[in-house]
């Protein structure tokens, strides 16, 4: 699933492609009508068109683009979804939706497993309920996770892919954050003093920033908003590296099933 550094440079990169320019058209195809879930497909395509985007934000792992009559279109990549600025009209294998723009620009909206949605909100602030501070923003901070993580009972991993904790961490920065710490995932997370969990609350935004300036992880379906992979793959400390080496001990890196995700860990550099 693409996550928090995975869709920052999609919004970095379509910014530029497509705000302040007027919706020409919108469609969403066939068999992908569970693209839109706040309006049947046809009347979101309606809604849409006509109308200009005049900024372009995010928060967690949501796009949020503000349209001139004031509603937010959210849009959320899910499992395998990309935004791509299309250089050509032929369709992508995978393509589920396209907008296309007065000035020709085209964005498709590609989607493997057909998780990705699409939806409209009157007031930007109903766009996420039940979501809380963006893992990069001044409101995540070290006293929000300790109390956070102090209500839960949970293995720490558990607890970060939980996104009412820090909103944009998904399985890569999960693990790549317990990692930093040198925090074993299957904690308990109200286990953790004051200093590994401000430990901890430092490492999730260095793996994101890590990945964020790499322009994201690609492992499987994420393109970024030019059709380009993240580079980030390749600088992972632990994520889908079971059987290497750990960088800092040497170690050989391990895989366990935890709460039904594939997790990854240095036993080394990780103890319980």
């Amino acid at each position: 699933m693409p996550e928090l550094p995975e869709v920052e440079t999609t919004r970095k990169q379509l910014a530029p492609a497509i705000l302040g320019r007027r919706i020409a058209s919108v469609a969403i195809h066939p068999g992908a009508e569970r693209l839109a879930i706040t309006h049947a497909p046809r009347d979101l395509e309606t809604a849409l068109t006509g109308r200009t985007i005049e900024a372009l934000d995010r928060h967690g792992k949501y796009l949020l683009a503000r349209l001139d009559d004031g509603r937010t279109w959210v849009l959320h990549l899910r499992m395998s979804g990309s935004l791509v600025v299309a250089a050509s009209d032929a369709p992508h294998r995978y393509e589920r939706g396209r907008v296309t723009f007065e000035d020709g620009t085209v964005l498709r909206f590609n989607d493997l497993r057909k998780f990705g949605t699409w939806h409209l909100v009157e007031d930007q602030r109903d766009a996420m309920p039940n979501v809380g501070p963006d893992a990069l923003s001044p409101e995540f901070t070290a006293p929000w996770l300790r109390k956070q993580l102090a209500r839960r009972s949970v293995a720490v991993k558990s607890a970060l892919l939980d996104q009412k904790v820090a909103a944009g961490v998904g399985n890569i920065y999960a693990d790549e954050a317990c990692y930093i710490a040198g925090i074993d995932p299957r904690a308990p997370a109200n286990s953790l003093g004051p200093r590994r969990v401000t430990r901890l609350h430092a490492a999730v935004i260095e793996a994101l920033e890590r990945s964020l300036a790499d322009g994201g992880t690609s492992f499987s379906d994420y393109l970024d908003g030019l059709g380009g992979e993240g580079l980030h793959r390749v600088r992972v400390h632990v994520f889908r590296r079971e059987g290497e080496p750990c960088d800092r001990c040497r170690s050989i890196i391990r895989k366990l099933r935890l709460g039904g995700r594939g997790t990854h860990y240095c036993p080394g550099c990780q103890r319980l």
